[in-house]
């Protein structure tokens, strides 16, 4: 059983090597750094300040493991902030590497957090083909959706679809979320898609 009001930081890990063994189903969040991932999970867990929300794009450097019930919520280092030095890039990219590699029986879906009022960077469409390469299943979450206006919503909308068209992927075969961590849009969404993949359930397409 998930229970998101109840969770519980249980660890934060610096290396591959002191990833924990697979002892519960796993949700990941990845995305650039600054993108909301502490503020998403902070919602998700109807806490202010669980997950530690910075000031400094790409402080974090560790895997984050959440405890919920039954389940596992893990923070993985943002991508693409480039003051960070080269050795703690490569350290990063080993570290998250490292930890999709470990997780095959554990991980039930990657939710990939992309800034909802800009274009998708190099490395946010990077991570896609990577997650489609591996098979990895994942949900494309457009965080900050507040910040729209109604008008801008639609452009953004448009244009992100023209995005996933260039690498030639059918915009409907990947799950979007748009998400804000201030309003609460798409907040019930995510929970829904967690407890469906915890208990086994299939996601019901256009129903």
């Amino acid at each position: 059983m998930i229970d998101f009001k109840s969770a519980q930081f249980c660890a934060a890990y610096g290396t591959k090597e002191q990833l924990p063994p697979c002892d519960k189903p796993e949700f990941a969040f990845v995305g650039r750094s600054n993108v909301g991932k502490s503020s998403m999970l902070n919602a998700l867990f109807g806490r202010k300040s669980l997950a530690r929300v910075s000031n400094t794009p790409g402080k974090t450097g560790t895997v984050n493991f959440y405890s919920a019930g039954d389940v596992y919520l893990v923070d993985l280092p943002g991508y693409g902030f480039a003051k960070q030095p080269q050795n703690e890039r490569r350290r990063y990219a080993s570290l998250v590497s490292g930890y999709f590699e470990s997780r095959a029986e554990s991980l039930e879906v990657v939710f990939l957090l992309i800034d909802f009022r800009h274009k998708p960077t190099k490395d946010d469409l990077n991570s896609i083909n990577f997650f489609i390469t591996t098979e990895i299943p994942f949900v494309i979450v457009l965080t900050k959706a507040d910040k729209l206006s109604k008008n801008e919503t639609e452009a953004n909308r448009v244009m992100f679809r023209e995005q996933m068209s260039l690498l030639e992927i059918e915009p409907d075969a990947v799950k979007v979320v748009e998400f804000s961590a201030i309003n609460g849009l798409g907040l019930n969404e995510l929970r829904h898609i967690i407890t469906q993949l915890s208990t086994g359930e299939k996601e019901k397409s256009d129903e």
